[in-house]
């Protein structure tokens, strides 16, 4: 399937300067979930002992043990310093979200293994829902920013819905405003202005995150062409909790964070070919959403990630964790 040339595609943006523990107050981005739902589950008198940074180092403390928790990519301009071993010596360990962020560091960076450890991100399981009639509306959702492979969807949705004769919607909830950045949705204006005029999409920008859990209930299908490397990749958990079949490139930590459930195709560097091999592997997820197998296949994905991904098991991980830390 050929489906047309799609040029311009964005690199990510950086924020604004973090607050001393490295997240930022205006953003509602994936770490600053993560710290904030790790200080509404541990003891605050066993947090307190440490002094825990997420990925962005402003300072460390003399009085506690420092931990790195990273979140970003190993060639991030801010994980340059962990090159150096004395500078390393900083920190009482490292936290990674995933074991391919793990092994980045240790070959991009020489970061050592015993430096660090993996306790991956975690989620409040979505609860137990009906999705819509597929024989109606297979129903897609796009739920991150858009610097992640948003303007590589829309041209293929456009396709697919000449294709599909009008029984697929999409729904795209993206934004930099999550970070408190809007502004930045400027360099995609192109791309959102097709968001918001196609009849078979609808463009939420920014919503909070409960308003994002409610419509992945009514979403069949996570229609992810990543082109960022994610370190983990909190969206996709989310929709494998709400029980949608993802639709990704087999690229960075997704074929770990997905464990096999998804619909994944081989990532290519040309994002011509990387089109349309999204578009072929979206187009079958639309076909078999009624076959009987895919259906049981969600459940048991929803199954694995809601046991794998939660909190309770996280925060038992954290604490343990902290509790060997301990003086």
């Amino acid at each position: 399937m050929t489906v047309l040339n799609v040029t311009g595609l964005k690199e990510g943006a950086k924020i604004a300067e973090p607050e001393a523990d490295g997240t930022f107050s205006k953003s509602r981005g994936g770490t600053e979930q993560m710290m904030e739902g790790l200080k509404l589950r541990l003891p605050s008198d066993l947090l307190d002992q440490f002094h825990i940074i997420c990925s962005r180092v402003r300072w460390t403390d003399k009085n506690r043990p420092n931990i790195l928790w990273l979140h970003d990519t190993w060639d991030d301009p801010e994980s340059q310093h962990l090159k150096d071993e004395e500078k390393r010596k900083r920190f009482k360990k490292l936290v990674f979200v995933s074991h391919y962020q793990q092994m980045t560091y240790n070959l991009g960076l020489g970061v050592p293994y015993h430096d660090g450890i993996v306790l991956q991100n975690a989620i409040e399981p979505i609860e137990d829902h009906e999705k819509p009639d597929t024989a109606e509306c297979v129903n897609l959702i796009y739920h991150t920013t858009p610097h992640r492979g948003l303007e590589l969807l829309i041209p293929v949705f456009e396709h697919l819905v000449n294709i599909q004769k009008n029984n697929i919607h999409l729904d795209v909830f993206s934004s930099f405003e999550i970070y408190g950045w809007g502004q930045r949705d400027e360099q995609y204006k192109a791309v959102l202005d097709k968001c918001k005029s196609h009849p078979n999409i609808t463009y939420h920008g920014y919503q909070p995150n409960n308003v994002i859990r409610e419509a992945l209930k009514k979403a069949h299908i996570y229609a992810y062409p990543n082109i960022w490397p994610e370190t983990s990749g909190i969206s996709v958990i989310e929709a494998m909790s709400a029980g949608c079949q993802i639709v990704c490139p087999n690229f960075a930590a997704l074929p770990e964070t997905t464990a096999n459930f998804a619909m994944m195709y081989n990532w290519d560097e040309d994002v011509n070919r990387h089109a349309n091999l999204f578009a072929n592997v979206l187009n079958t997820a639309i076909n078999i959403q009624q076959d009987q197998g895919v259906k049981n296949k969600l459940a048991f994905q929803k199954q694995y990630t809601d046991n794998f991904y939660n909190w309770n098991l996280r925060a038992n991980q954290w604490y343990g964790f902290l509790k060997g830390l301990e003086k």
